[in-house]
Parts: structure tokens; sequence; C-alpha cells
């Protein structure tokens, strides 16, 4: 799973994702915070997933770590 995460922050990005799971990716500069219903959007279609409005905030999807146990959460 956090290869395919990888691969969709990676589109969203337009760039390679080079850091490690648990590193920001705000802060790391990869995402802000207009990429980040992209970034939903993407992962609503990847793995059939449904996103509440009320969970679009960057601390939730800051890590690919984040990511990966939110999804699976949903699932």
């Amino acid at each position: 799973m956090l290869n395919k995460i990888n691969e969709i922050v990676a589109k969203v990005a337009g760039k390679p994702v080079n850091i490690a799971t648990d590193e920001s990716l705000f802060d790391s500069g990869l995402l802000d915070s207009f990429a980040l219903t992209d970034l939903v959007t993407a992962l609503e279609a990847e793995f059939k997933i449904t996103v509440p409005d009320s969970d679009l905030n960057p601390r939730k999807f800051d890590t690919l770590d984040k990511i990966a146990s939110y999804v699976e959460n949903l699932q």
C-alpha cells in the first residue's frame, strides 16, 4: 500500500517522493494545502474510499505512514 500511496503523492506533487515514510509531506515542500484536495481525490479513486469533508485536514495526511493508516481504517 505504501508504494501505491507514494506513487499517488508523486503524481500530485509532480516530482519524485524521496523522503522517509514518517517525514512531513507538507513541511518538506512536496505538498501544500492546495494539493490536499487533489491527493484526497486520487486516494478515493485508487482505494475506493470516501473521505468526509471534516477530515480534509493536512495533519491527517501529513506523512506516508499517516495516509496508509488512514486509508486502512476506511477500508
